[in-house]
C-alpha cells in the first residue's frame, strides 16, 4: 500500500511537471527606430550582425513586416492588438484601462517581464496634448518584473543609466551600460523560472539616438554621456552591440535547455532614425522614422524556435503589428482568447502549418501620433501598392519615398481592382471609428 502511495505521487508530481513545461516560453525583442534596411540580412553593404545572421539561419526571416512610423503608436498597437484609432490617446502614453499582451499571458499561466525602454506613463507636455489623461506603470499593464528606462524618470538610456526596477526602484548605475544591465535582469529571471512559462517583453533602447560609444568602442571609458554625443557614424556600432545582445539572450536560452520549448521573435519598432544613410545593395537609403512611406514603417523581423520552425525559412506575407496579441495567444494555447483585436495570427505560419484564409491581404494604418510636426495619415497597402485615404495612390515597389503618385484612370484592370479593395477597407474603419 504504502510503494502505490509513493508511486502515486511520482506519477502526480511527473504530470506536473509537464504540464508546466508544456506552454512555451515567448521572448519578444524589439529594436528602437531600426528599419529593415538597417541589417545586413535585408541587404545592408556594412553593418554587420553575425548573432542575427544564426538567428535567421535556423529560423525564419520575414520580409514584410509593418509597424507604425512612431514609437508609441507602435507600442500601443503591438501591445494591444487594436488599430491607434480605437485607443491611441497620444504619444508617450498607454491607456490605463487597456488589456496588453502583458495580462493576456499572465491569465494563461505566465509569469511576466519586461525590461528596456517603457516611455508610456507620460511626462507633463505628453499628458497635456492627451487632454490631461495619463498613461500605465509596468505593473498596471501586467508584467510582475521589471528593469525599465523612463518610467517617470529620464536619465541616460546607455552609459551611467538611470533605471527602475520592481525590486530596488529608480538606481543610478555609474560607468555602467543599460542595455547590458537589461539583459543581466532577463537573465536572472529566466534562471528564476524554474518549469513556470515566461513571458519576457523587451522593448530595447538601441538603437534610438543619442548615437553614443558603446562598451566594446575605445572611446567608451572617458565618454560622459552629460556631453549628449550624438554623431550618426557611430549607428553601426550600436547595431552592433544590438546583435551582441541578441546573441547572449539566444545563448541563456541554450544553456538553460529550453531552447526548443522558447520562441524568440525580434522586431524593429519604426523606421530608422532620419539622420542614418544607408547602403544597401549599392544604393544609398535614408532612413524615415515618423514618416508613413516603406522607409518609415517596413522592418525586420525574424522567428525563432528550434524544432518548431522550418530552419532558413523565409515568409513572405504581410505581417502588422495588430497580428502579435492573437499569435501570441495562440502559442499559449489560450483556449478563452481576447473578443477583440485587430490582428490575425501568424502563429500557423511559424509551425508551416497554414492556409491561405491565414494570411493578410492587407495592412491597415491609421496614423495620429499627436507629436511633433507630423501629419495625420491613413491608408491601406499590401506588398506592392498602397492607398491613402486622400485618393493618393503608390507603387511601393519603384517608389520607396512616395515621390510620384500614380492617377487610378492609368492603372490598368488589375490594379483598380486592387484599388477598389482598399477603398472598402478604408469605408469600412471609417465606420467603425465609433466602436
Amino acid at each position: 500500500m504504502k510503494n502505490a502511495l509513493v508511486l502515486l505521487i511520482l506519477i502526480s508530481c511527473s504530470l506536473t511537471l509537464l504540464n508546466a513545461q508544456d506552454k512555451p516560453n515567448i521572448i519578444l525583442i524589439m529594436a528602437d527606430d531600426l528599419g529593415y534596411e538597417a541589417l545586413e540580412a535585408y541587404g545592408n553593404d556594412f553593418n554587420k550582425t553575425p548573432q542575427i545572421d544564426k538567428m535567421i539561419a535556423k529560423g525564419m526571416k520575414f520580409e514584410n513586416t509593418h509597424s507604425m512610423p512612431l514609437c508609441t503608436p507602435s507600442r500601443v498597437q503591438l501591445m494591444t492588438g487594436k488599430y491607434n484609432f480605437r485607443n491611441y490617446l497620444g504619444f508617450g502614453i498607454l491607456d490605463p484601462k487597456e488589456s496588453t499582451f502583458g495580462h493576456l499571458l499572465k491569465a494563461e499561466g505566465y509569469a511576466t517581464c519586461i525590461v528596456g525602454k517603457w516611455q508610456l506613463y507620460g511626462n507633463e507636455v505628453q499628458r497635456k496634448l492627451a487632454n490631461g489623461q495619463g498613461g500605465s506603470l509596468p505593473l498596471d499593464a501586467g508584467f510582475d518584473k521589471y528593469r525599465l528606462w523612463q518610467v517617470k524618470d529620464l536619465g541616460s538610456r546607455y552609459k551611467d543609466p538611470l533605471l527602475d526596477s520592481r525590486e530596488t526602484g529608480v538606481e543610478f548605475f555609474e560607468g555602467k551600460y543599460g542595455p547590458d544591465l537589461f539583459v543581466d535582469y532577463m537573465e536572472d529571471f529566466m534562471e528564476n523560472q524554474g518549469n513556470k512559462p515566461f513571458f519576457v517583453y523587451y522593448p530595447m533602447v538601441l538603437t534610438h539616438d543619442p548615437f553614443e560609444p558603446v562598451p566594446a568602442s575605445n572611446a567608451f571609458a572617458s565618454y560622459d554621456p552629460k556631453t549628449r554625443l550624438n554623431h550618426p557614424e557611430l549607428f553601426p556600432d550600436m547595431v552592433t552591440h544590438m546583435d551582441h545582445l541578441i546573441g547572449r539572450i539566444i545563448k541563456k536560452v541554450n544553456d538553460l535547455g529550453i531552447a526548443e520549448n522558447t520562441l524568440i521573435l525580434f522586431i524593429g519598432d519604426n523606421g530608422t532614425d532620419r539622420d542614418v544613410v544607408s547602403t544597401v545593395n549599392g544604393k544609398q537609403l535614408r532612413g524615415n522614422k515618423g514618416y508613413t512611406n516603406d522607409l518609415g514603417t517596413h522592418v525586420p523581423m525574424i522567428a525563432y524556435w528550434p524544432g518548431t520552425i522550418k530552419e532558413g525559412s523565409v515568409n513572405n506575407n504581410l505581417i502588422d503589428f495588430t497580428d502579435f496579441v492573437p499569435t501570441l495567444m495562440d502559442v499559449a494555447g489560450a483556449k478563452n482568447k481576447k473578443s477583440f483585436t485587430d490582428g490575425i495570427s501568424f502563429y500557423p505560419q511559424l509551425t508551416g502549418k497554414h492556409n491561405i484564409r491565414e494570411v493578410r491581404e492587407w495592412v491597415f494604418c491609421h496614423y495620429d501620433p499627436n507629436w511633433g510636426k507630423f501629419a495625420p495619415r491613413t491608408f491601406v497597402h499590401d506588398t506592392k501598392y498602397k492607398l491613402y485615404q486622400n485618393g493618393e495612390i503608390y507603387n511601393l515597389k519603384e517608389d520607396l519615398y512616395e515621390k510620384d503618385a500614380l492617377k487610378k484612370n492609368d492603372l490598368n484592370k488589375k490594379e483598380k481592382k486592387i484599388i477598389s479593395k482598399f477603398e472598402k477597407v478604408l469605408d469600412e474603419m471609417n465606420l467603425s471609428e465609433g466602436d
